[in-house]
């Protein structure tokens, strides 16, 4: 089996990769032509992957790609991934994150309708949330222009599914987090933070609203749901959550705790990072995903923190070494 992997290079690429790896799939993963190429989180794997350039804004890079490639699934993780980034670039954000995704379906229409895909989905759709725990017929009301551009590649999805007979998937997956994360994201943002005060570089962190409420859970585990949405018989739509919420203010209290601090010494909030738009509360409902596919949740909230501090005091440890 081969797969493409849009994406390759983020949190979420790199997880899959490895685990349609182990499966025994031939792996290509697209990336971006860029002056500053970060493949950190792929690294370890680079000599058994095969990578590829092409750009989600260029149509025609995206069909030799597929045409090169000639993939039995295509996983599309590529995206303008930060939320408050999309406030500043709402026009960018729209053609990676909903344009992109029609470049790649209309490619799989003209090159072969039988590749399967995946799209990457977020909860940030539900935004407002009708209705909590939101599932699958929840309806979606974003508050973001991500989560606005999501919605479109969303139900664009949809219609290439039905227009064309293509099967292709969207997961609506939760906030899911690990050591791999992004550092602008808040998650990673605190381990980070946790492990310089620990370790005497940093003496405050600055964060914005602490009652917001995620469902977060661990990447690994999040991206077999991916994989397993493409082994059904039938195309359907999954949310893939824990169906656990907690507060920025409880994953802040865990991971200070677990470096043996107390939070509120070291915490101050910033109106800055604060949002335009908040979403309040997200939770997901899963049990379809759990019913339907066998998937389940196998690293708790406190775990995935703990692990992620344990990685962050790593990492500094031995930045502080080469400086």
């Amino acid at each position: 089996m081969k797969a493409l992997i849009t994406g390759i290079t983020g949190q979420d690429g790199s997880y899959l990769a490895e685990l349609l790896m182990e499966k025994g799939y031939q792996v290509f993963g697209m990336v971006r032509r860029s002056s500053t190429e970060n493949f950190d989180r792929i690294n370890h794997i680079r000599d058994k992957i095969h990578l590829r350039q092409a750009d989600l804004l260029d149509q025609l890079s995206l069909i030799s790609l597929i045409e090169q490639c000639q993939p039995d699934e295509i996983y599309n993780l590529a995206a303008q991934s930060f939320v408050p980034t999309s406030w500043q670039q709402p026009m960018l954000t729209g053609e990676f994150n909903a344009l992109g995704v029609t470049k790649i379906l209309e490619a799989i229409r003209l090159i072969n309708k039988k590749i399967k895909f995946y799209q990457a989905s977020s909860s940030e759709m539900f935004g407002k949330a009708r209705e909590v725990p939101q599932n699958e017929k929840t309806p979606f009301y974003p508050r973001s222009p991500y989560g606005v551009a999501k919605v479109y590649a969303h139900w664009i999805t949809v219609n290439y599914r039905e227009s064309y007979d293509i099967f292709a998937v969207s997961g609506i997956l939760f906030n899911h987090e690990s050591s791999r994360r992004g550092l602008e994201f808040v998650s990673r943002k605190i381990t980070h933070g946790v492990a310089r005060i620990k370790l005497g570089l940093s003496r405050k962190l600055y964060l914005g609203n602490l009652d917001a409420k995620r469902d977060w859970g661990y990447a690994g585990d999040y991206v077999k749901a991916m994989w397993l949405m493409l082994q059904q018989k039938e195309p359907e739509d999954f949310v893939i959550a824990t169906g656990k919420n907690h507060t920025v203010r409880e994953l802040a209290q865990i991971a200070f705790e677990h470096a043996g601090l107390d939070y509120k010494k070291f915490v101050e909030v910033d109106p800055r990072f604060v949002r335009p738009a908040e979403v309040d509360v997200l939770l997901g409902d899963s049990s379809y995903a759990r019913k339907k596919l066998g998937w389940k949740v196998e690293a708790s909230f406190k775990q995935l923190i703990q692990m992620m501090v344990d990685a962050d005091m790593e990492r500094v440890k031995r930045e502080m070494k080469h400086s």
